[in-house]
C-alpha cells in the first residue's frame, strides 16, 4: 500500500517538474530561432553586425514538446489512476 502511495507521489511530481522545464526549453528554442531569423535579415541586408549563432533550436523545440507531453500525461495517469487524497473516512 505504502508502495502505491509513494508511486503515485513521485509520478505525480515528475509530471509537475516535466511541464515548465519542458515550456522553459521551448521557450528558448523559439527565441533561438527568432535570433538566427534576425541574423539572416541582417545579412541580408548587408549590415556589418556580427552574426549571432542560434544553435540547435530544432531539437531544443523537439526535447520540449518531448517533455511537455510527458509531463502532462504523467499529471493525468497519477491523477487518473489513484486520484487525489479522499476525504472522509474509508
Amino acid at each position: 500500500m505504502a508502495v502505491q502511495k509513494i508511486r503515485w507521489y513521485v509520478k505525480a511530481q515528475l509530471g509537475v517538474l516535466l511541464l515548465p522545464a519542458g515550456l522553459c526549453l521551448f521557450g528558448e528554442a523559439v527565441i533561438r530561432k527568432g535570433i538566427q531569423t534576425w541574423s539572416q535579415l541582417a545579412a541580408r541586408a548587408g549590415s556589418n553586425q556580427a552574426m549571432l549563432q542560434a544553435g540547435p533550436w530544432f531539437w531544443y523545440g523537439t526535447l520540449g514538446l518531448v517533455l511537455i507531453t510527458a509531463g502532462v500525461g504523467l499529471m493525468i495517469e497519477s491523477g487518473l489512476l489513484r486520484g487525489y487524497p479522499k476525504t472522509g473516512p474509508n
